[in-house]
Order: structure tokens, then sequence, then C-alpha cells
């Protein structure tokens, strides 16, 4: 991070922290010294993930099994941060998935619901149980990581398009709802990005994945987090609503250039 740190000290929560972007953002903001909450629903690489924060920052991790789906989980953690007087100073909800490629009327109504109680549900849960405390303080940064699907879609990408064009829309709603506060809101919205992502999206099929990212070098994990750092890094009157943020060799949802 270049340039003078506003990250030390402050209080940062990450969801969906134990891999991918989440994981980087935990790792970024762990070398800033910020004081870090991560929740995640695989709490054995989360225990493993702060062990190793701690071991090479020094860093003050906390870590939870969190659903975010689960919407009385979700409050009950952030009531027990609560009671011990901790309150995030930036709120990271990066807790999402895509799960399936097909034409809508071929889909899965399972998936659709793991995709919107998750991406939509799942974002408004955690923000809505800390956000009312970050305006009493005063302070804070909310940064929802979206996607390139919420500014344009692509062929059967069509749920998982629609929650990140609901994520697109309500980071919008939220900065207008907070206005005359000093909360800051950001999107982060990457392109191809090589994480457990497509993965997820093909069900385990690691080839099938592997072919989403092959002619062309992807965005990582730490791309989307330097992007993350920089938004929450800038000076208190600068907001950064919306980044969109792509590999080179694409050039939109659907134009990717291959070799």
């Amino acid at each position: 991070m270049n340039g003078e740190n506003r990250i030390e000290g402050r209080a940062v929560l990450v969801t969906g922290a134990s891999s991918g972007i989440g994981e980087a953002c935990a790792r970024r903001f762990a070398a800033a010294r910020a004081d870090l909450v991560l929740w995640a629903r695989r709490i054995e690489r989360l225990e493993a993930l702060a062990v190793d924060l701690e071991r090479q920052h020094g860093a003050h991790v906390r870590v939870a099994a969190v659903d975010v789906r689960d919407r009385a989980a979700v409050f009950r953690e952030a009531q027990a941060l609560r009671e011990h007087g901790w309150v995030p100073d930036v709120l990271v909800n990066n807790a999402g998935l895509a799960v399936g490629l097909n034409p809508l009327h071929e889909g899965d109504p399972d998936d659709w619901e793991r995709m919107i109680d998750t991406n939509v549900k799942g974002l408004l849960y955690v923000t809505r149980a800390f956000l009312p405390h970050m305006v009493e303080r005063g302070r804070g940064h909310v940064v929802n990581i979206g996607s390139i699907a919420g500014h344009q879609v692509y062929p059967k990408g069509n749920v998982y398009a629609a929650t990140k064009h609901a994520v697109r829309a309500l980071t919008h709603a939220l900065a207008l709802d907070l206005t005359g506060t000093p909360i800051r809101v950001s999107s982060i919205d990457p392109g191809l990005v090589e994480t457990e992502f497509s993965i997820v999206r093909f069900k385990g099929d690691r080839e099938r994945a592997a072919s989403v990212y092959r002619g062309l070098q992807p965005l990582t994990g730490d791309d989307v987090a330097d992007a993350v750092l920089y938004v929450v890094n800038a000076p208190p009157h600068v907001n950064v609503l919306e980044l969109v943020l792509l590999p080179t060799a694409q050039r939109s949802a659907t134009v990717v250039h291959r070799e």
C-alpha cells in the first residue's frame, strides 16, 4: 500500500473470508495492521488463516463460522461483537457465489435460491446488523464485492447476473440513504478472477472450471484486494462509489481475448 496508512487500528469485518477474494482481503488488511473479524462457513480454514495472520503480522484476528444466509446467526454474532464493544469501521460484504451455468428454462431452482440467499439477502442481513451502529458512531465504510455481471449480462448467467445487478442497485441506494452521514459506500466489480468461484459454479468440475481462465491471465484475489484497500484507504472526503476491475485481456462480460 502506497502513501499514508489510514487503515491501521481500524476494525474490519470480512465475510466469506476463508478463500479467494475474502482471504486476500484479510491478508491485505492484516498487513495494514487492522483489527480483523473474519466470517465464513468453513471455520477450520478461518482458524488456520487467523494463526497465519497473527504469526506474520501480529494481527488481532477473531473468527466465527457464519453462513450469511442464516439471518438469526448473522444477528446473533453481530450482537456478540457489539456486546464486546466491537463495531466495524469497514464492512467488506464479500460472501457470494455462482452456481450453475444454464439457460433459465433449464436452471435448478435450488441453485437460484442459493445465489439469491447468499449474494443478496446475506449482504442485506450483514449490512443491517452493523450499519445502524456505524451511523450512530458517525464513521464507517461498506464495501460490496460486486461483479462485471452487475453491469452486463452474459449467456446462461441469468440469475447470477440478476443478483449482482441487485448488489449494484443496493450499493447506489445505500449511498443515497446515507446522504448527510460520513459513511462511505463502495462496490468493487471484478471480471474474471481465478479463485474457487468457477469450481463452485461447476460443482467441483475442476477441468471445466480451469477452462474459464484458459488462454488469458485472469485477475487474482490479490488484485481485487488491492482495489478494496485502495478505496478504503482513500482520504475520508473521497468515496469511490464503484470500481470495475478487469483483466487486460477482458474488455466486457462477453469479450475476452484468449491466446
